[in-house]
């Protein structure tokens, strides 16, 4: 396939990625690997590199607009970046040495487990419940924009959100899908944030996630500027598109588009891996 057919075609699915992550918290990077190695056979560490710039792309697309509309909380965004950041440069050392069917495998497990936990809503929370100490004292506390009004929401356990963001960074690196699944996954399940907030706040942080860890593949020589400049942009345009629609799609349907996405692109990988054609 020539350059000439392969870019239109790579800016296509990378528009849909992008709409996806901007939806999901997830950058658009869950989708964009998969396409890239499944569809195209691109190396994965060449795949993990476009992807890593398309991530950036996604962030910087659509956080503008979540800050904007008042679902974003930056101050929680801001502390867990620091984990994050430390953990991709961990990451991106640690993707030099491993194989790509390990890579898929790895990919593989942790997006099923995010999807099958992402079905299950999490507990009812006490009507009761009081803001935490912790999360008061750095001024965490926050509120968005529902269909009744403004509602509040206190998160809870930032320490330990903060340890799971050191394992996030990491696999942004390693696996190219900007951390968003376990970012979402700890800010919905553990630090107990409005799903809409999770995945808004995710999309602010991917970018410097994916910025930490894409200026090692750049150095390495595993960012092809022919393949990530059809992925960023097409990646941008649907991050766009995705901001614009958060705010009209019921918290129900954003879990089910989330899983099916993510389990889609788990077991094609697994399956590639498995079967030596990686």
């Amino acid at each position: 396939m020539t350059a000439l057919v392969l870019t239109p075609i790579v800016l296509v699915g990378s528009l849909g990625a992008g709409f996806l992550g901007a939806l999901t918290g997830l950058g658009g990077g869950v989708v964009i690997v998969p396409l890239l190695v499944l569809v195209f056979g691109v190396d994965i560490h060449y795949a993990i590199g476009a992807s890593l710039v398309a991530v950036i792309a996604t962030s910087s697309g659509s956080a503008a607009a979540y800050v904007r509309d008042g679902y974003t909380n930056v101050r929680i965004a801001m502390l867990l970046e620091v984990a994050t950041v430390a953990g991709a440069l961990c990451g991106a050392w640690l993707a030099r040495y491993t194989p790509g069917p390990t890579i898929a495998v790895i990919f593989g497990i942790v997006v099923l487990y995010t999807a099958l936990s992402a079905l299950r809503p999490p507990a009812p929370r006490p009507l009761d419940e009081r803001p935490d100490p912790f999360a008061t004292l750095l001024k965490l506390n926050g509120s968005y924009p529902a269909d009744g009004g403004i509602k509040r929401y206190y998160p809870h356990r930032v320490p330990w959100g903060f340890l799971v963001m050191l394992s996030a960074g990491a696999l942004s690196a390693l696996l190219g899908i900007g951390s968003g699944i376990v970012k979402v996954l700890a800010m919905d399940r553990l630090m107990r944030l409005p799903f809409k907030v999770s995945t808004t706040t995710s999309n602010f942080m991917i970018g410097v996630t994916a910025a930490a860890s894409a200026g090692v593949y750049l150095h390495r020589g595993q960012i092809e500027p022919g393949l990530a400049m059809p992925v960023a942009l097409g990646a941008l345009g649907g991050s766009f598109l995705g901001a614009r629609t958060l705010p009209r799609i019921k918290t129900k349907t954003l879990r089910i588009v989330f899983a099916v996405v993510v389990s889609v692109a788990a077991v094609q990988m697994m399956y590639k891996a498995a079967t030596g054609k990686m």
